[in-house]
């Protein structure tokens, strides 16, 4: 037996039929908000003159995710220091001086 279903969107403002949902971020909150073309405009035309005069952020990139070679590297890098006598944690940021060392160390 073959299903249909249709998602009927509803513009939260004035309950007609929505064409578009609008996400936007306020205050460190994230937000979506379903709407028609013609509120859609609306909302975008209010926002334009505080867009156009505020700097990006960069917030809500998200941040590069660390691959296995790097957490290799790091566990290679901590092995090193350990059996040199420099005491590094097991977890979290190495020290850039400890890396620093662990790169020119045959030089």
């Amino acid at each position: 037996m073959a299903r249909k279903v249709s998602v009927a969107l509803e513009d939260d403002l004035d309950g007609s039929p929505a064409n578009e949902t609008v996400r936007f971020s306020f205050q460190g909150t994230d937000y979506e908000i379903d709407l028609s073309s013609k509120n859609a405009s609306a909302f975008r035309t209010q926002l334009a003159p505080f867009i156009e005069h505020a700097r990006r952020t960069g917030l809500g990139v998200s941040r590069p995710t660390r691959t296995v070679a790097s957490r290799q590297r790091s566990g290679e890098i901590r092995a090193w220091a350990k059996s040199h006598g420099i005491a590094v944690s097991d977890r979290g940021r190495l020290p850039a001086n400890v890396t620093e060392r662990y790169l020119t160390r045959g030089r």
